[in-house]
């Protein structure tokens, strides 16, 4: 779980973000400064796409799939 907080007194607990690494949207970059993308919402990023979207939106990313012959 990660603690994630809203304003002063306030906390959300969220479940890990899913494994960019094990998504089918999920490439690897030609940009060195920004080295991850996600083909679903079109941008790049240092970090994992998914904890952008955490980070942005408070739920985990509503996109992820995992890739064929992967395990969860």
């Amino acid at each position: 779980m990660i603690d994630i907080v809203i304003g002063p007194k306030q906390e959300k607990k969220i479940a890990k973000p899913p494994d960019c690494l094990k998504c089918v949207h999920f490439s690897v970059s030609w940009d060195a400064v920004f080295p991850r993308s996600c083909a679903v919402f079109e941008f790049k990023t240092k970090q994992l796409p998914s904890v952008e979207v955490l980070r942005a939106t408070g739920t985990n990313c509503p996109s992820f799939q995992l890739k064929k012959g992967l395990k969860a």
